[in-house]
């Protein structure tokens, strides 16, 4: 089988399908080689002096990791003076970054999550890089946050690089799912899987079961089924997954089929859930659908939702589209139940 690497598959995309034009395809490259030298930094753990708390939080009020804020500032300079970019933003900074002036200034926006699953990185287990790519507005001449408040729906680009025992960087531009593996002798990307699909059905799902009891109805009632088995409405037995670091979770859908669930609950109300639209949702339901899953915040399509913040929040069911389907289903049947009392 001949090796192709992710430089050549995005020239062959470029061909094929003109789904990729140049100045896309070197910002493509870029973001991987950037994943590359946060994966080394992952991999060097407390050798390299990288572990533990910074002191320091993010916009979120999180208290920040150190490789979090290394994460963020390789992407940052990978990424500031090539050309192809006129801003990105990222779930650690609290506004947008401008490309400087003595850079030039490229037609794209880049987002990203620079190091998913941080509660995750002392211990040793699976986290990864989430980005997702915007056009800039036709006719913006500077770049403003309001340029990044598009749907999920108009992204030219997404992926993440997930750091485990492999180091695996997921991509798609619009034409279905490729995987790409690091080949730490050649130093590159290399093409290990195609036309990545989600089963429809699964038997496996994943969500934080320590917050039960916040749950909004509809979600209980799926997980009450998942949980009665072969006795149960559902007829068969499911096993729990949940790994706490995105970015693995849906590694596993993408892989084998599940579907994963962060919901919103009752401890805080007024926030439709905790996930980040622009960072994380985006992102991942894109790479979802395009695998033939499907992704909704229990009522509608979260690709379909409109952007009005920079660090919005969202519930999130992804993976396989018959499990997906049916929780929205249940959604749907509480809140006509609701309606009609």
């Amino acid at each position: 089988m001949k090796r192709i690497s992710l430089t050549r598959y995005l020239v062959e995309q470029q061909r094929a399908n003109d789904s990729i034009p140049s100045q896309l395809r070197l910002l493509l490259e870029v973001v991987a080689r950037a994943c590359k030298s946060i994966s080394q930094a992952v991999n060097k753990g407390d050798l390299g002096g990288v572990l533990g708390v910074a002191h320091t939080e993010n916009v979120q009020g999180e208290v920040q990791k150190q490789l979090d804020i290394i994460a963020n500032e390789v992407l940052i300079e990978a990424n500031e003076w090539g050309g192809h970019l006129a801003a990105m933003a990222s779930e650690e900074m609290d506004t947008i970054h401008i490309v400087p002036n003595r850079y030039p200034q490229g037609e794209y926006l880049l987002l990203f999550d620079p190091l998913d699953g941080s509660s995750n990185i002392d211990v040793n287990v699976s986290i990864g890089t989430i980005f997702s790519v915007l056009k800039k507005p036709e006719g913006s001449r500077g770049v403003t946050e309001e340029d990044f408040l598009q749907s999920g729906a108009q992204q030219v680009a997404a992926g993440y690089c997930v750091y485990g025992p492999q180091t695996t960087l997921v991509l798609t531009v619009g034409q279905g799912v490729a995987m790409f593996t690091l080949d730490r002798e050649q130093g590159s990307f290399v093409l290990t899987k195609e036309h990545v699909q989600v089963p429809p059905d699964t038997k496996e799902f994943a969500i934080n079961m320590s917050n039960m009891r916040h749950w909004d109805a509809p979600v209980k009632r799926y997980v009450d089924e998942c949980l009665a088995g072969k006795e149960g409405p559902r007829g068969k037995d499911f096993n729990m997954r949940w790994i706490a670091s995105m970015v693995a979770d849906v590694h596993r859908i993408l892989t084998r089929g599940g579907i994963f669930m962060y919901p919103w609950d009752k401890r805080e109300p007024n926030k439709p859930g905790k996930l980040r639209l622009m960072y994380e949702a985006n992102p991942m339901s894109w790479l979802i659908e395009q695998a033939g899953g499907a992704a909704t915040n229990g009522h509608e399509r979260i690709l379909d939702i409109p952007a009005t913040q920079l660090h919005q929040r969202v519930s999130v069911v992804l993976g396989s589209k018959n499990e997906v389907e049916r929780v929205t289903q249940y959604h749907q049947e509480a809140r006509a139940n609701s309606s009609s009392h």
